[in-house]
């Protein structure tokens, strides 16, 4: 069938198609083709804007969706992609409006419009406003571990560990193969000098998952460390191998650029083994101290998104009983087990002393969060 017979909505699926599969020229001329003829197609003139941010075109997308917002002034994704096309040119407050817009009309509950709004925030280094983002995501989808381990980056970036260690092994309770999610753990773990946690996880990923090449080396270092193995061990091919894939050979522009980054503002070479994921970390403020209440009530959920509500140890018998493998247990048994384990995974020693400092270590092993 001739181009010319086609009605705007294959023009746009043809579009979408060369999009998914990364190639954003050709998409774009197909767009163009299609807006020639329908010029009131405003998902054509979106799909325009979106090929445009991708080709780093960023004031060409802003006219993008300022057309498509021209024809539909409420078009969620119009605003979503010129909120992230302003962001781009620098101008955060227009871009914030756009999104606050998304928010008015109701549309919260949008799982992926969420993520992307929080994702576009997170890269411009708006971390409070991704976070924001990032948990109206999860609290509309609680199943979802894109969401849940979105929240966690966003937490850990903010220096709040104990939620980020929350969310990301919520993450991986809901998906275990989320290998991005279980590489960014393994990352934290290794910076905290948790080594021994961080080489399970890692342990738990096959190379071929890991797109960086700091898990890769760092999954080599540990595996010839604690397994004693040489550098040519058979069993480390695999990780040299992918390895090869993803760092190839350095040109001297890139060795030149490492040689800038290694050095600090005095010139001091930073430490190779620190970790900057996106960026420089912000230190967690000292928690704010709370008025004794006379009825002692918190609330605490789960990994598996259970909410508990009393007393400590109310809390404790609670927890004790949505785990069907401890049913037959003590509470000291119970507490002894989950000590052992978060200590195996996260390298944090929880107390077992009683329920308050057991239930406040599980939340800084990121196996429980505490609400209030």
């Amino acid at each position: 069938m001739s181009d010319a017979f086609l009605s705007s909505d294959e023009y746009d699926e043809r579009a979408h198609q060369l999009y998914n599969e990364g190639r954003y020229d050709e998409a774009l001329a197909i767009l163009k083709d299609g807006i020639g003829l329908y010029p009131n197609a405003v998902e054509l003139r979106v799909g325009a804007g979106y090929a445009q941010l991708a080709r780093e075109e960023f004031a060409w997308a802003r006219r993008g969706f300022e057309a498509a917002l021209g024809l539909e002034p409420d078009h969620e994704d119009a605003l979503a992609g010129l909120g992230e096309a302003l962001l781009r040119l620098g101008e955060r407050g227009a871009a914030l409006a756009a999104f606050e817009r998304i928010l008015a009309l109701g549309l919260h509950d949008d799982h992926e419009l969420m993520l992307q709004i929080g994702r576009a925030l997170f890269r411009d280094g708006l971390l409070p406003q991704a976070h924001r983002y990032f948990e109206l995501a999860a609290t509309a989808h609680p199943d979802s571990a894109d969401a849940s381990a979105c929240v966690g980056y966003a937490c850990h970036r903010l220096g709040r560990d104990p939620d980020g260690f929350y969310w990301l092994r919520r993450a991986l309770s809901l998906d275990p193969q989320y290998a991005e999610a279980r590489i960014y753990l393994a990352n934290v773990l290794y910076d905290r000098g948790e080594t021994e946690a961080a080489l399970i996880h890692f342990s738990r990923v096959d190379p071929q998952d890991h797109f960086d090449d700091l898990g890769l080396w760092r999954t080599i270092e540990l595996r010839k460390t604690v397994y004693r193995l040489a550098d040519d061990d058979p069993e480390l091919a695999p990780w040299y191998a992918r390895l090869a894939e993803v760092a190839g050979e350095p040109t001297a522009v890139d060795e030149l650029l490492a040689e800038v980054e290694s050095q600090q503002a005095d010139g001091a070479i930073r430490d190779p083994n620190q970790l900057e994921l996106f960026g420089a970390l912000v230190s967690e403020l000292p928690a704010m101290q709370k008025r004794p209440s006379l009825v002692e009530y918190h609330v605490v959920v789960t990994l598996s998104g259970h909410t508990l509500r009393g007393s400590w140890e109310e809390i404790l018998a609670q927890l004790k009983a949505t785990d069907r493998a401890w049913a037959n247990a003590t509470l000291d048994e119970f507490m002894s087990g989950l000590a052992l384990n978060g200590r195996t995974e996260t390298g944090v020693v929880i107390p077992v002393t009683d329920a308050e400092a057991f239930l406040r270590g599980s939340a800084a092993a990121g196996v429980v969060r505490i609400v209030q």
